[in-house]
C-alpha cells in the first residue's frame, strides 16, 4: 500500500513492501503544473528523436536495454520488495520486459515501412500508406508487474519514435524512478523518457496533460474515468483492462499437463495478473480426476519466504475482495477444498481451489485477481464454450483439448487463447496483446503494439496523366454516358474487367 505523507513543505508517497509493511522509500507527489511541465520537456525530446534513423533509434534503445540488464538483479529486488512476489518471478518480470524492448527496436522499421496499395480504378494514382510517431505518450502503469506490463508500451512507443512520460502505479513508484534514472544516463536525450509520479492524481493530470496519446493499464473502472480524463482534449486511449479469463477442460486432454497449466496460470504472482486464469470449466467425464491432480499440486505450493512459489498480495484492499468472493462462494454453495477465507493471514493468502462454482458467485462473473482456482463441471464442450463466453471481459483465455482444440478456441470471445498450455501469447513478443468489452481495447506487442503509437498517412500521388482527368469540372459532353458503361462493367452483372482496360477504352 502507499499513503501520502507531508515532510515539510514537500509532499511525498511512501511505498511499502507488503510482505511486512515497511517503508521501501517515497517519492514525491508531482503536481498538475509538474506533469505539464515533464510532458512540454517531452515534446521537445520528441520533435529531435523522430527525425532520427531508425538506425540511431535501434542503437540508443539496444544501450538502454543493455543498461536494464546490467542492473537486472537490482531491478528484480525493488519490485520483489515493493510489488511482494517471489524473486524469481521478479527476475522473470525483468527478462520479459527486456526481451520487449529489443524485439521493439528490431521490429519498428518493418512495422512502420510505407506500403503501397492498390489505387482501384484510378490507375493513373500510386496509392500509399506510411506511419508515423504521435509525439509524446502517456503511460499510467499497474502495480502488479510494474515493469514488464508498461515497458510493453514504453519500448514500442520510443521504437516507433516518440517520447514517453511514465506515471506508475501509487504502490510501486521506486521501480520506475529506477528506470529513469538508468533511462537518463543511456539516452542522448536526457528528457525522452521521464517518470512522474503520485496517486489517481497525477495520472488524471497526466491524461489532461495534451499529450498525443494514453496507454493505461488497470482496472476497467479507472480506465472509464481515464478515458473520460482525456476525452477533455481529444487524446486517443489505449486501454488494457482486466479480465476474467476463462479455461476449458476437454474429456481427451492431457490431465497432468492441464491441471499444472491451470495452477500456474491461476497461481503465478499470487493470481494478480490481468491474464490469469480465473475460471475453470471441466468435462464432466474428467472433472473428478482434474480437481485431484490440481489440488494435489496445490498441495505442494509454499505461499511466503525466500523460497515460496507465492509471495504478499501487493494491496491489502485486493485481499479484502478476495475475501468477499470466497465467502460469497460458499454461502452460495461452492466447496473449498485448499486454502479458503479461514487461510488468509495479513497480506498472505493461501492457494484455494474451489468446486461447485456457479455463475452467480462473485468469484465465477467479478475479476478476483488473486490466488483462487474457481472450478466448474460441465456436460459439454458447448455449454463451456457459452460459459466461457457468458461475462463483460474479453482479455485471454484457455483451451485444453486434443484434436478439437483449435475449434474451441476459435468460438471464445477473447482478445487472446493459448491452447494446451497457458498465458502463451504473453511470452510471444510478436502477438499483439489486448481485449475487447470490458478488457478494453488497442493492442501492445507485436507489429501492431509499434503501430498502436504512430499515425496513419494516406498518400495518393499521380504518377502519369490521362486525357480524361476524373479531378476535372472539364469533362466531355459524352461523360454520363461512359460512367454508365464503367458502372456496369465494373461493378454490374455484366462481364468485369479491370480498370485499367476500361481507362484504356476511355482514352479511344
Amino acid at each position: 500500500m502507499a499513503t501520502a505523507t507531508t515532510t515539510a513543505s514537500t509532499e511525498r508517497l511512501s511505498s511499502y513492501n507488503p510482505a511486512t509493511g515497511e517503508v521501501v522509500g517515497t517519492v514525491p507527489i508531482h503536481t498538475p503544473a509538474e506533469v505539464d511541465a515533464a510532458v512540454a520537456r517531452a515534446r521537445v525530446a520528441a520533435q529531435s528523436w523522430s527525425t532520427r534513423s531508425f538506425e540511431a533509434r535501434t542503437e540508443e534503445l539496444v544501450a538502454f536495454r543493455k543498461a536494464l540488464a546490467a542492473q537486472a538483479d537490482e531491478l528484480a529486488s525493488i519490485i520483489h520488495r515493493e510489488n511482494g512476489k517471489p524473486e524469481l518471478e521478479a527476475l522473470v518480470e525483468v527478462m520479459m520486459a527486456l526481451g520487449h524492448i529489443q524485439h521493439a527496436a528490431a521490429r519498428a522499421e518493418t512495422a512502420m515501412a510505407p506500403r503501397k496499395v492498390s489505387s482501384g480504378m484510378l490507375a493513373n494514382f500510386r496509392a500509399t500508406v506510411s506511419y508515423h510517431p504521435l509525439g509524446v505518450i502517456g503511460v499510467i502503469g499497474p502495480w502488479n508487474y510494474p515493469l514488464f506490463t508498461p515497458m510493453g508500451s514504453i519500448a514500442y512507443a520510443l521504437a516507433a519514435g516518440n517520447a514517453v512520460v511514465f506515471k506508475p502505479s501509487e504502490l510501486t513508484p521506486l521501480i520506475a524512478v529506477k528506470v529513469a534514472e538508468i533511462a537518463a544516463k543511456t539516452f542522448a536525450l536526457s528528457d525522452l523518457l521521464q517518470v512522474v509520479t503520485g496517486a489517481g492524481a497525477t495520472g488524471a493530470a497526466l491524461a489532461k496533460a495534451g499529450v498525443d496519446k494514453v496507454a493505461f493499464t488497470g482496472s476497467a473502472a479507472t480506465g472509464k474515468r481515464v478515458m473520460m480524463a482525456a476525452a477533455e482534449r481529444l487524446t486517443p486511449v489505449l486501454l488494457e483492462l482486466g479480465g476474467k479469463d476463462p479455461m476449458i477442460v476437454a474429456d481427451d486432454a492431457d490431465l497432468e499437463k492441464a491441471a499444472e497449466a491451470c495452477v500456474y496460470g491461476a497461481l503465478t504472482n499470487a493470481g494478480q495478473a490481468c491474464i490469469s486464469v480465473e475460471r475453470v470449466y471441466v468435462a464432466d467425464a474428467v472433472h473428478d480426476r482434474f480437481v485431484d491432480e490440481v489440488v494435489k499440486q496445490v498441495r505442494a505450493l509454499k505461499t511466503g519466504g525466500d523460497d515460496g512459489h507465492l509471495g504478499a498480495m501487493t494491496s491489502a484492499a485486493q485481499v479484502a475482495i478476495v475475501r468477499d468472493h470466497l465467502d460469497d462462494a460458499v454461502a452460495k454453495g461452492a466447496t473449498i477444498l485448499t486454502g479458503g477465507s479461514d487461510a488468509i493471514s495479513g497480506n498472505y493468502i493461501q492457494p484455494t481451489v474451489i468446486t461447485g462454482a456457479e455463475h452467480s458467485m462473485k468469484v465465477m462473473s467479478d475479476e478476483t485477481f488473486g490466488p483462487v482456482i474457481p472450478i466448474k463441471r460441465v456436460g459439454s464442450l458447448d455449454e463451456a464454450v457459452k460459459l466461457a463466453n457468458d461475462s463483460t471481459y474479453g482479455l485471454g483465455s484457455t483451451v485444453f483439448a486434443g484434436k478439437g482444440a483449435r475449434a474451441i478456441a476459435d468460438k471464445l470471445r477473447a482478445g487472446m487463447t493459448s491452447i494446451n498450455s497457458v498465458m502463451g501469447f504473453a511470452g510471444i513478443p510478436s502477438l499483439p496483446f489486448g481485449g475487447i468489452g470490458e478488457s478494453g481495447f488497442g493492442r501492445i506487442h507485436g507489429d501492431e503494439g509499434i503501430r498502436e503509437f504512430t499515425r496513419t498517412k494516406s498518400t495518393a500521388e499521380q504518377v502519369m496523366s490521362i486525357p480524361l482527368n476524373m479531378m476535372s469540372f472539364r469533362q466531355p459532353k459524352d461523360m454520363p454516358k461512359r460512367l454508365r458503361g464503367m458502372i456496369k462493367q465494373l461493378y454490374g452483372e455484366g462481364v468485369v474487367a479491370k480498370a485499367g482496360d476500361l481507362w484504356r477504352r476511355i482514352r479511344s
